[in-house]
């Protein structure tokens, strides 16, 4: 049975042909939902991509939070469904809580654009089980809204509890606290991050190499081993 990998298309969206195409080119068939869908067409994940929606009015992510599809996804992330946000995806993550903490202006008040070398430290994800705790990746970072930010308290309970996935390596680009570029749920179904792994998924695209494949593997070998 062919695993059905779905990706939310906003108003705003910009990446999400990038991460249907890294569905795809990993081996599940891809899916496009419309941020009206009021149901997630039988899919077996999805995927938040990156982008401006809505304009970041607001504050970014803050409107499409409550888009229809974002209540089936929200009801089923809760319940263990597997839910990948980048970027503006990670941001609309934490404005409907399935992550703590928020994303706020970058502290240089610049968009960035760049290579962004990470470290993997939580390889038991369901999105990042083809990665080892400790490798080193690299995949593109481009946003202007990227400073992870929570109270103290949250950030200790994530560092106790595993729950930052990756860290920023060679220069925190955007002041996000503790150099966090993502994070996961307790469960390990739900992963937020900044930068882009569906644009280092072929080598003559992104940043030359397929580092960021391995979100989309990971999350095929979880699936068909469920």
């Amino acid at each position: 049975m062919t695993t059905r990998i779905g990706v939310v298309t906003f108003p705003g969206t910009l990446d999400d042909q990038d991460a249907l195409r890294a569905v795809r080119i990993a081996g599940a068939e891809p899916v496009s939902l419309w941020h009206r869908d009021k149901d997630l067409h039988q899919v077996d994940a999805v995927v938040l991509a990156g982008g401006f929606s809505y304009g970041d009015y607001l504050r970014a992510g803050a409107i499409s939070r409550f888009s229809p599809v974002m209540e089936p996804l929200i009801e089923q992330a809760k319940a263990g469904m597997p839910v990948l946000g980048i970027c503006n995806g990670f941001q609309i993550l934490t404005e409907a809580h399935l992550l703590p903490g928020a994303m706020l202006r970058n502290n240089h008040l610049h968009f960035i654009c760049r290579d962004q070398s990470l470290r993997v430290e939580n390889a038991e994800t369901a999105w990042t089980s083809d990665y080892s705790a400790g490798q080193e990746i690299s995949v593109p970072l481009k946003n202007m809204d990227g400073r992870y930010t929570a109270d103290e308290h949250t950030l200790d309970e994530l560092e106790a509890e595993g729950r930052v996935a990756f860290r920023y390596l060679d220069g925190n680009p955007n002041g996000s606290l503790r150099d966090i570029a993502g994070i996961t749920n307790a469960a390990g179904n739900i992963v937020g991050l900044m930068p882009h792994p569906e644009h280092a998924v072929e080598p003559l695209i992104g940043t030359g190499r397929t580092d960021g494949l391995g979100f989309f593997t990971s999350i095929i070998k979880k699936l068909v081993n469920a």
